[in-house]
């Protein structure tokens, strides 16, 4: 099971990282388009003006759309492998001083919570998805079912939960026999 955990976030991750750098690209691109058109604009009559008006070149549309889904979806993407390697973000000040097995009693406590979170979080999104689903509703400019993203979304929060409830019980077993099971954060 370890494994498989492993590689489903590190998966998850690199999938989530791909859309990052493909958004990064579009919007970039849209960007330099809409710049273009205004320049082309306001340059009207001149020989380059008309060139960039004559070429098209624009805002990418529905650029807004694609970037909200995918970002929705990295996020989800990305917190399997946050979580198997223990680098989400934590506060230490006031335990640091606690004794190794206190340590991590306390680490499997939060754990416990955190998979109860994100599994609750991953249910509300699914009910969601199921409500998109059943009324039909598109996006403003690309038409395409608001439903699709939530079901990428869904997916990668499939993978974030079954990676969140792996790693409670392996800190509870951690905390149990002393032994390191999870690469330490």
């Amino acid at each position: 099971m370890h494994r498989v955990v492993k590689w489903l976030s590190r998966a998850s991750a690199v999938i989530g990282g791909i859309v990052l750098v493909i958004l990064i690209v579009l919007t970039t691109l849209s960007i330099v388009g809409r710049e273009l058109s205004k320049l082309g604009h306001a340059l009207g009559e001149s020989w380059f003006g008309q060139m960039l008006i004559a070429s098209g070149i624009d805002e990418i549309n529905g650029s807004y759309e694609l970037t909200e889904a995918g970002v929705a979806f990295a996020i989800f993407a990305f917190f399997p492998v946050c979580q198997f390697y223990g680098q989400h973000a934590t506060v230490d000040v006031f335990t640091s001083a606690l004794p190794r097995r206190s340590l991590a009693w306390l680490r499997a406590f939060w754990e416990v919570v955190l998979a109860a979170i994100i599994v609750f979080i991953s249910l509300r999104l699914y009910e969601g998805m199921l409500r998109y689903l059943g009324n039909g509703e598109t996006t403003l400019f690309l038409q395409f079912p608001v439903w699709w993203s939530y079901a990428a979304s869904v997916g990668a929060a499939a993978i974030a939960s079954l990676t969140a409830i792996y790693c409670a019980w392996a800190r509870i077993a951690e905390a149990a026999t002393g032994r390191p099971i999870l690469p330490e954060g």
